[in-house]
């Protein structure tokens, strides 16, 4: 589907921004010695804390255009920011840091018709970071670097609203994918042990996506040390958003494990299984079980750049006599790692 059209900008101006500037008021004589000052007169909302945050939010209301919108305008420009991301900026969960979001800034100050630097004026230093999220948040990468093109990935982190990325530290990752004699993968079953960078984390988003010869979504079952929440299923791109709750929410420091299964929907001959990273994991294993009546002639390790389609390492693997291969990453860093194999 095409992406419409931003509204006619010149008529898109920020509510109760500090750029316009009327005539002065002419002030007011002191108060006599001894009389409170009268009250502020009431505007029917909450003051604004005058924030690069408040500043964005009030524009985009008053613009009336669709986060969507937005996003697929700022893409026409040149500059790719996810629906995920805007939400964040406008919210004051997370805010531009990176050369290209500055620059999404300043062409969203045009977009909402905004003075030059009416919201880049406003942003502050860098966000600090805690001690727990040092690790977590040093490299992050947003959700368009990761999934490049998936905007309907995008577009369901919006639905479910989120966390903010950085709230878990994943301290290890364990992948079994299992591969049925039919030459199928057919069960992922997966181990995390993550550690909250703040307090209050109750829950996370999983995605899995199906080979392209599959038919359906994956689907989750057996979560064990918490439970499934909301599910997203895009059938037509073999897409699964879920949404898992932890078994209690976490304090800063606080740590955890989850497990869960994904059953792989049907297709043709499986070719490999990979992850895709957003930040660094502290350990990543990834085991490939073949069913002795149909093991691979050829297995090998690749590594890939954050949305590259090129592989920037590879590595023969060997599989033993139970059948099988694994890849253990220490310290892995964000991009897409996986095993491939091949067929006699």
């Amino acid at each position: 589907m095409a992406a419409q059209q931003p509204q006619d900008a010149a008529r898109l101006r920020l509510v109760g921004s500090r750029t316009e500037r009327p005539d002065p008021p002419v002030p007011a004589p002191p108060p006599a010695q001894g009389t409170p000052p009268a009250p502020a007169p009431s505007t029917g909302r909450p003051a604004s804390a005058g924030g690069f945050a408040d500043a964005l939010h009030l524009a985009i209301e008053a613009s009336g255009l669709s986060l969507d919108r937005i996003r697929a305008a700022l893409a026409q420009r040149g500059v790719r920011v996810s629906v995920t991301t805007l939400s964040y900026w406008r919210r004051g969960r997370s805010q531009p840091e990176r050369a290209s979001s500055l620059r999404a800034v300043h062409l969203l100050e045009e977009l909402l018709g905004l003075p030059h630097s009416a919201l880049s004026s406003l942003l502050g230093p860098p966000r600090p970071r805690g001690r727990w999220a040092a690790a977590a948040n040093t490299l992050h990468l947003g959700l368009e670097d990761v999934w490049p093109g998936e905007q309907e990935i995008a577009a369901i982190f919006a639905e479910l609203d989120a966390p903010p990325a950085g709230e878990l530290e994943r301290l290890s990752i364990h992948d079994s994918y299992y591969v049925d004699a039919e030459r199928r993968g057919n069960l992922l079953r997966m181990r995390q042990v993550v550690r909250a960078t703040v307090g209050g984390v109750g829950r996370c988003l999983v995605v899995h996506k199906a080979d392209e010869e599959a038919t359906g979504c994956p689907e989750i079952t057996s979560v064990r040390h918490g439970r499934l929440g909301r599910v997203r299923r895009r059938p037509e791109a073999g897409l699964t958003v879920g949404e898992l709750m932890l078994d209690r929410p976490l304090g800063l420091g606080d740590s955890t494990v989850f497990e869960y299964e994904v059953e792989i929907p049907p297709g043709g001959p499986t070719m490999e299984y990979s992850r895709r990273f957003a930040t660094t994991v502290r350990e990543y294993v990834l085991q490939v079980h073949f069913d002795p009546a149909a093991v691979p002639v050829h297995c090998e390790r690749y590594d890939r750049e954050p949305g590259a389609d090129v592989d920037h390492r590879r590595e023969q693997l060997w599989i033993g006599a139970s059948a099988s291969a694994h890849v253990l990453a220490p310290d892995q860093q964000p991009g897409h790692i996986g095993i491939r194999w091949e067929w006699a």
